[in-house]
């Protein structure tokens, strides 16, 4: 994987619409320190709308990741999907919004999404990433049993939350 993969030099682009695809696997996610996702295969869609004084770009991420089961620890492949938007904006002033606004000094010349990939990758998985019940390792759901306190509410909050 080339480090300049994930850069786009926007200088020489023309004001409108350009698709950039990305096509994120195992390498990917090993070449991130502490990454909760270990491996996976996720497209991302980047259509940058470069204006006079900004870029708007909407990132459309779209696959399965492996990661670990909240309840057993054991690995479990889940999907990521969704889509976001983010604003680069050209200036020197601080962002107060570090999710949706960026912005970038008046010299920049690329931009490099590596980070903004991995980060929409990692929001795009569910809140919580667990087997099916009989799924999960016994012997992690043994020792949990015999660990927790008031076991029987938590079952019961669980199973509301698989509605």
């Amino acid at each position: 994987m080339s480090k300049r993969e994930y850069v786009i030099p926007f200088v020489g682009l023309k004001i409108g619409n350009h698709l950039f695809e990305f096509d994120i696997d195992d390498d990917f996610f090993q070449g991130i320190e502490y990454s909760i996702i270990h491996s996976g295969k996720v497209h991302v869609t980047l259509n940058l709308d470069k204006k006079e004084n900004m870029m708007v770009g909407i990132f459309h991420v779209d696959g399965k990741v492996s990661t670990n089961c909240d309840r057993c620890n054991d690995p479990i492949e889940v999907e990521a999907e969704g889509e976001y938007q983010i604003i680069y904006k050209f200036g020197e002033e601080v962002s107060d919004d570090d999710e949706a606004l960026i912005v970038l000094e008046p010299n920049a010349f690329e931009l490099d999404v590596k980070d903004y990939i991995y980060e929409l990758i990692s929001v795009s998985m569910p809140v919580r990433s667990v087997h099916e019940k009989d799924k999960c390792d016994p012997e992690m759901i043994a020792l949990y049993e015999k660990y927790v306190v008031n076991a029987s509410e938590e079952e019961s909050e669980e199973g509301d939350d698989d509605d």
